[in-house]
């Protein structure tokens, strides 16, 4: 029984290794060791190839706990106003000065800073921009009662109204974007300037000089990010992500279950 604990150890141990290190191929590695690891439990330490089955299976239907508890009883409006609003303190977000003045240092300007809350979910925005480059930034925290994180987009325009995305969400989007919207999802820990860098790049890539991006003022933001928000929830009502719960609500539709299932799968495994 000793050897096979520490067979089941080691490759536990050598799974998460690969897991810490950035790059998708040895993420991938670590993704499969752990799966590995839980069926050799099940089977070396349970004595039942059956077990280690159910045991590897977890890791693909442990999401639909939260999908069929709490994800099923979400509701939220349908209609997102952005208010003005002051800025969360520093106990709920520390580092929301620091990438202010980091994102102002290298040439954005603020706008606004607005909010919208329903129970007890909550999303506060920083907005700006930066005329030179075209380009407007975000700051975004997301709450949602004891669990809160947030991420910073930079997006631009093009003339013909495709819209060019640079985030660094830490997770896979639990709805679908915009279809006008080209997203590039960064990963990596990278500070304001490097982030910024990463979204020039990918404008380079996309074959979008500075005269193709469409010129924004300052006051546009807000109504333009509400605007979004709002074509955002359209689209997935077309799509069927999303349902009408009343005049007033969306939920999540059952094929928006299996969507987010898919998006857990995704970034278990890191295909995005």
């Amino acid at each position: 029984m000793t050897s096979e604990i520490l067979v089941v150890l080691g490759v536990g141990v050598l799974s998460f290794a690969f897991r810490s290190i950035h790059h998708q191929v040895a993420f991938r590695l670590g993704t499969f060791g752990l799966v590995i690891t839980s069926f050799l439990a099940g089977w070396l330490l349970g004595g039942s190839m059956v077990l280690g089955a159910v045991f590897a299976s977890t890791w693909f239907l442990l999401p639909w706990l939260e999908i069929l508890t709490r994800v099923r009883r979400l509701r939220l409006p349908i209609h997102r106003s952005l208010e003005k609003s002051p800025p969360p303190p520093a106990s709920r977000f520390p580092g929301l000065g620091d990438l202010s003045d980091e994102l102002e240092a290298i040439g954005f300007e603020h706008s606004d800073d607005v909010n919208w809350s329903h129970d007890e979910m909550r999303q506060f925005y920083r907005l700006l921009y930066n005329a030179e480059h075209r380009t407007a930034a975000a700051i975004c925290l997301v709450e949602q009662g004891a669990l809160s994180f947030f991420y910073v987009t930079l997006s631009s325009r093009a003339a013909d109204g495709r819209i060019f995305m640079t985030w660094n969400y830490p997770f896979s989007y639990g709805m679908h974007l915009l279809p006008n919207m080209v997203a590039n999802r960064i990963d990596d820990d990278l500070e304001v300037q490097e982030l910024a860098t990463a979204h020039k790049d990918f404008l380079v890539k996309s074959e979008l000089a500075g005269a193709d991006l469409a010129v924004r003022e300052l006051h546009d933001l807000r109504p333009e990010f509400e605007k979004d928000l709002r074509l955002q929830i359209e689209h997935n009502l077309a799509r069927g992500i999303l349902a009408r719960d009343g005049e007033k609500l969306i939920r999540y539709s059952v094929r928006g279950w299996f969507f987010l299932w898919g998006q857990f799968l995704r970034e278990f495994v890191k295909f995005s």
